[in-house]
């Protein structure tokens, strides 16, 4: 790779030998993942969408000081857990996309890490040691839309001895597709541990990333929710890739414990029984082409959110067409995030 360089933000001291950790936080419907590394350094990368829960989890956890904390993009499902981890242990550093949401989340997360001190930390091709581990920064690649904060996530590589682990927040095809031309197979994949892309959506996880990739686990961060994630679709691609699949509305946070040199194991909260993928894909049978979505003469917002996305519109801000508070179950002006 690169334009690599190692960040020297946080020390290296060995100390006796200790697990690496990383936890798929149980937050609903979002991403959040705690790193601690052998040494006691610790990483949130992203925060899920609520305060109070993050609150409960740093706690339940016992995280005593967060050394960074990363969001992988914008949206309030990834960074408002963010806003009381800042607040409550000061983090040195505040890794992001660079693409301010215009949300009051955003803000909020902002003020948060203006008032704590928190430096903010612009995602490049770059190194981070987090004492023996080392987290390779995947930059959103060049092209990508500004105003799309899917296609603009920050991925994540953690390294420990041969374990391997990739985390990459709600990227979408284009973002995947960018990343493979720019990086050598070899960066990629394969890893031990890998976080399904943007809750399983159709529109993440494709079969040429997953062939580059070559994950023997993945962990579907996911909640109830109406977007039908995970769809049967990535969970097919997961089965044809041979991986384990986790889902942490099924089984609780997902823990996996690394030892030095590379021997992981992984545990769940909860015995629940992940549903597996479905077999294969059935053989699709001639439909009708779908009637185009326009809005109802009698109001200007899209009735829900599979509507507006399939007019293109989703996410949908406040102030532009078809916005509607039904959309918006955060109430952040972000709908069908």
């Amino acid at each position: 790779m690169r334009g690599l360089f190692a960040l020297g933000i946080l020390t290296l001291g060995l100390t006796e030998a200790a697990p690496l950790t990383l936890r798929f936080l149980d937050v609903g419907q979002g991403d959040a993942i705690l790193i601690t590394s052998p040494e006691g350094k610790s990483v949130l990368y992203d925060g899920g969408r609520s305060e109070p829960r993050m609150q409960t989890l740093l706690r339940q956890y016992g995280v005593q000081s967060l050394d960074l904390v990363a969001a992988s993009h914008g949206d309030a499902d990834h960074i408002t857990g963010l806003i009381p981890a800042v607040t409550l242990y000061k983090p040195r550093f505040f890794l992001n996309n660079g693409i301010a949401a215009m949300t009051q989340t955003w803000q909020k997360l902002i003020t948060a890490t203006q008032k704590a001190g928190t430096q903010g930390l612009l995602a490049r091709d770059q190194v981070i040691n987090l004492g023996s581990v080392k987290l390779t920064v995947l930059a959103p690649p060049s092209g990508m839309p500004k105003n799309q904060q899917n296609l603009n996530s920050v991925g994540l590589l953690v390294q420990y001895g041969t374990f391997r682990a990739l985390l990459t927040g709600d990227s979408e095809k284009e973002q995947t597709a960018a990343w493979l031309r720019k990086y050598p197979a070899s960066t990629l994949g394969p890893v031990d541990v890998y976080k399904s892309i943007h809750h399983g959506a159709a529109n993440g996880d494709t079969a040429a990333w997953l062939a580059a990739v070559k994950p023997k686990n993945v962990v579907v961060s996911v909640g109830p929710n109406n977007y039908g994630h995970p769809t049967a679709s990535a969970l097919n691609l997961y089965q044809r890739a041979g991986a384990t699949v986790y889902r942490t509305d099924q089984q609780g946070t997902v823990t996996v414990t690394v030892q030095p040199g590379g021997k992981y194991a992984i545990t769940t909260e909860r015995q629940g029984t992940v549903r597996p993928a479905p077999a294969a894909t059935p053989t699709p049978r001639p439909q009708p082409a779908p009637a185009p979505v326009t809005l109802p003469p009698s109001s200007a917002y899209y009735p829900n959110c599979a509507a507006a996305r399939a007019a293109g519109a989703a996410p949908v801000r406040v102030g532009q067409p078809g916005y509607g508070r039904h959309l918006d179950r955060d109430g952040d002006g972000v709908g069908c995030e």
